[in-house]
């Protein structure tokens, strides 16, 4: 087996907490272990594209573990496959030319979402030897338990639910939050029960706006005079559709969803006596820096895993978590897929344990012929 002299990394897709992290491991790790020239493409794919590249030194990933953002740079249409400055034409080949011969890359580390994902299987088929790191803060790419990002994106919204808490209490309001997340309700899920929501509105469970409405009248009538509805921003009612926010024709993923939470807000005042408002968290979820602890540790260790993936020659897979262990999982696997939020997820069943709303209407709602507390034993 050749030892990897020269490895690339890239940052692909939406930023998110913790890609620094990642960078600063994977160029550590290969530095100190293996003694490798470690290259970073600027602006993911783009830079392989438009050959733009930097050398990473030890220096240069100093102090940047608590820094947001990417110091690539990245890019969420920069496919070589389908590149957008020119026309959507396959520049895959230059793109292979410049990593594999002009730069004599060895290797590939590239960080980032389903798409990102897809886009590295294909240049693995194309001759350049790929590593995969799950990032998005949605959580949502398959066989992982955990992507970084994920935590401090739920810490976020989990904060905005209790500041809304005091308000709608004092105010005797329902207090809508609508949180990221594309067709995945994790986000939504994991920060409603963190920050006590009474509804949680997720994509994968149809909703009826009638019984989100009776569990607000409900709370109305029993003393506590106030909701918190904590909605992804993929949910959508039963027979509806999604809410679309903006519509970006040059994207790979052109629907920006958006706005149920205004949806929300309109429907429940026509049916409440109660004052409704809405807050749109967006991109904040996504910026800055990542969670004290676990965000960090979680990218440290995916970025030293993924060094020694490359000094293994174990190419063509991507760093996974799994049981509380990490692994790899083949890339070919994880593009183009999503993991969503299943019936029986233990969040789920722990949310309806304590009398959390989903806005079903059937208030048992088993999974499977079993209760939510048979569900987490």
């Amino acid at each position: 087996m050749t030892v990897p002299r020269r490895v690339g990394i890239l940052t692909g897709g939406g930023d998110s907490p913790g890609l620094n992290a990642v960078i600063r491991a994977v160029t550590k790790s290969l530095i100190l272990d293996r003694g490798a020239e470690v290259v970073g493409f600027v602006d993911g794919f783009a830079g392989m594209v438009e050959k733009q590249s930097r050398p990473l030194s030890l220096r240069d990933v100093s102090g940047i573990l608590t820094l947001g953002g990417t110091i690539l740079g990245t890019s969420n249409k920069a496919n070589p496959f389908a590149y957008h400055l020119r026309g959507n034409a396959d520049v895959s080949a230059e793109a292979v030319r410049y990593a594999r011969d002009e730069l004599r890359l060895d290797a590939v580390v590239a960080i980032g979402g389903d798409g990102t994902m897809s886009i590295a299987h294909r240049l693995q088929q194309a001759g350049i030897p790929m590593v995969g790191v799950p990032k998005t803060i949605d959580n949502d790419l398959m066989y992982t338990d955990r992507t970084f990002g994920f935590d401090t994106a739920v810490a976020i919204a989990t904060e905005a639910i209790d500041r809304l808490h005091t308000t709608a209490q004092s105010h005797h309001r329902v207090m809508i939050l609508e949180t990221m997340g594309r067709y995945a309700g994790w986000i939504a899920l994991y920060a409603g029960v963190a920050g006590g929501a009474d509804v949680i509105l997720i994509p994968e469970m149809e909703y009826d706006i009638e019984e989100v409405a009776r569990v607000c009248r409900a709370r109305e009538q029993g003393g506590q005079r106030y909701t918190l509805v904590c909605v992804a921003e993929g949910a959508k009612p039963i027979g509806g559709q999604h809410a679309i926010r903006q519509v970006v024709a040059d994207s790979p993923d052109p629907l920006r969803l958006g706005g149920i939470c205004g949806v929300l807000e309109q429907q429940l005042t026509q049916r409440l006596t109660s004052e409704v408002r809405r807050t749109m968290l967006g991109h904040v979820q996504r910026g800055g820096t990542p969670t004290h602890a676990f965000d960090r540790t979680l990218a440290t260790a995916f970025g030293a895993y993924a060094a020694a993936l490359v000094a293994d020659g174990q190419y063509g897979r991507m760093v996974a978590t799994q049981g509380g262990r990490l692994t790899s999982v083949a890339i070919a696997d994880v593009a183009n897929r999503q993991r969503l939020v299943s019936s029986d997820a233990p969040m789920v069943a722990a949310a309806l344990a304590v009398g959390t709303s989903f806005g079903v209407k059937d208030v048992e709602f088993r999974f499977d012929g079993r209760t939510p507390s048979q569900l987490m034993t």
